[in-house]
Order: structure tokens, then sequence, then C-alpha cells
């Protein structure tokens, strides 16, 4: 089969590799579409953090935002799984761990990561091995697009809630990306007020095209405006500290982005200003509750979808090149069978 391998800093290809036989607990999915986000790129670039802690390691084959058809399974695994239409969990726990045991097994110390973390192959390939308790599955109002779309949903959807937002919450949202914008939309569909902040006004404009009429700067953000609760979803090192700042006193901050540098967040200020910070890892608790979002549409983030290409285009996509026609839409989605 054709499957898309990185093999060192900004080099990568599609190369015909061995197709996956399923093992006891598995099977093997036929990919729809998978999605490229930020972490792919970091593995493209190098600057991934995996790659020098030794949980990854060149040659990798990334993607981890995926949908498609079981087309084989385990010796051990009902047959009804079959042609079933599923995504996935990325974090693959040991299972028998204390925090797999108690339901926490993203944050299994021996967990593999699918396209990520200790050598298990991604979705960017015709076809993909996953045990079968990772598996959710997809009903027909959930297309290829949306499929692909509930990975880094799960991700919001666990913002959104860590966030405890409410129809009278106001939120402020730093960074119009992916997640950042689809955890806008969640909230937006409970009721919030949302206030998204970008850099630059090509985002931005995006934003407000989406419905969301509350973006700012920072150069313009009111000073006197009242936030309930701050949602980081970027990746620059001042901004979870700029956070604290403008949530209330008694309000919620939420960090799911990741600066490349160490950012700096004054505890002080957590304690005088009695302010609850969250971190969020992974979309592990938070996929059947998008899938529904996008069953019933009360979300629908597929005009976040800027293209589809093929595997062999994945490699631009990866180094930031864009056809202009594409627009300011954050994502871009694979076809393996392209």
């Amino acid at each position: 089969m054709r499957a898309f391998v990185v093999v060192g800093p900004g080099r990568a290809e599609v190369r015909d590799v061995a197709p996956p036989v399923p093992r006891i607990g598995e099977v093997v999915v036929d990919v729809e579409r998978a999605g490229v986000c930020g972490t792919d790129a970091e593995f493209y670039s190098g600057h991934m953090a995996y790659l020098r802690s030794g949980d990854a390691a060149y040659p990798i084959r990334i993607g981890h935002e995926w949908c498609g058809v079981v087309s084989e399974v385990g010796a051990d695994v009902d047959r009804e799984w079959l042609g079933r239409r599923v995504t996935g969990d990325t974090m693959l726990g040991c299972g028998d761990c204390y925090r797999c045991l108690s339901g926490r097994q993203h944050l299994c110390a021996d967990r593999f990561e699918i396209g990520i973390r200790g050598g298990w192959p991604g979705a960017l390939a015709e076809r993909l091995p996953v045990p079968v308790r990772a598996l959710h599955p997809l009903p027909d109002s959930v297309d290829a697009t949306l499929g692909a779309l509930v990975e880094p949903g799960g991700n919001a959807l666990r913002v959104v809630e860590a966030a405890g937002v409410t129809p009278t919450t106001r939120l402020l949202v730093l960074g119009p990306g992916t997640i950042g914008l689809l955890a806008a939309q969640i909230a937006a569909a409970r009721g919030a007020e949302v206030h998204l902040l970008g850099r630059d006004e090509p985002s931005l404009a995006y934003a407000r095209g989406l419905g969301f009429t509350h973006t700012w700067r920072r150069s313009n953000l009111p000073a006197d405006l009242a936030f309930d609760a701050v949602v980081d979803a970027t990746n620059a090192a001042e901004l979870p500290g700029f956070a604290v700042g403008r949530v209330e006193p008694g309000g919620r901050v939420v960090y799911i982005g990741i600066a490349e540098e160490p950012s700096l967040v004054d505890s002080r200020e957590l304690v005088l200003k009695d302010v609850t910070a969250v971190g969020v890892l992974s979309a592990s608790g938070g996929l059947s509750g998008t899938i529904e979002l996008y069953a019933t549409g009360a979300v629908d983030p597929r005009p976040l979808v800027a293209a589809t290409v093929g595997l062999s285009e994945a490699a631009d996509v990866l180094a930031g090149r864009r056809l202009p026609e594409w627009g300011a839409a954050p994502k871009v989605h694979v076809d393996p069978r392209r």
C-alpha cells in the first residue's frame, strides 16, 4: 500500500509499504480521509519535542485525525465491525496500569499515539491498524470531512467543558486556528458570547465570515472587557500569562496550545484571583460527544477545511505552502486514495 513517510527534517516521500495485518484485538481501517495538523508539521520541520525525548524517531508515518471503513478484523474481534465507518482515539494506553484502569489511558506512561508516539503508524496511508477498543462508529450523517474532524473536535469539546461554558459565559479564545475555531463553534452552540483574539487580519476576517462578530487583536482588545473564561489555543509563549491577566477573578483558564519554549504564568495571580487553570491533552473522552454534535448538526465545522489533497501533495502542506484559492480556512485534509 501507499503511505506518506517523513524521513527527516524537511524530507518526506510516498512509499510502497507492507499493508497492516490485524493482530489480536485489532482491526484494519481503509482510510477515507486524514487531517494534517500542527503536530504533523512539527515532525516534518524537526521541531517536535518527541524527537528529542526519544518518544518518536525518523522515519515516521504521521496522521492522527482520520476516518475510514473497517476492512479486516483480528481473530478475536466481532465481525460485525466489518464494513463499518469509524474514527478512533489517538491515545492507546497499555490497559493495565493505574492510569488506564482509572479511566486516564490517554496519560499512560507506556501509551502509543497513532502517528505520533512509540512507532504506531499513522493515517496518511491507505490502511491503518487500530485497536478495536479505540474505535468510535460514525453515523451516516457524519461524512468523511466531518469524520476526520472528530479528533480535533474532541480536543475542542474538552476545552469548552473545562472552561465551564454556559449560556451566560463570555469566552475569549486566543488563536483562531482549527482548535480555537472549533472551541468557538462549540461554545457558541451552548449559547456563550464568544470573542476571538488573533494576530492577523485574514484569520480574523475568516472568523467573522463564520459568524463570530467579536474579533480582536491585542492592540484593540478593550481593557475593561471582562471574560468569564479564556482559552489559549496558540503556541505563543507570552499568551498563557496574558490569559490569566484577562480572565475575571473566579474564572477559568484552559490551555491546549503548546509553545516551543517555556511559557510563564505567575502563580500569585492565579491565587489572588482565585482562578482555575486547566490543561487539556488529547481528544480522549470527547470523541463520542463530538460525533453527536456533528451528527445532529449542532456544530458544522466543514467550512474549516480549505482543501483535500493526495498523499503526494502532503509535503507541500506540511511545509506551509498553500494555494491562494484555498483562502484562510485553517485545515487541510488528505485523501490517501488519490
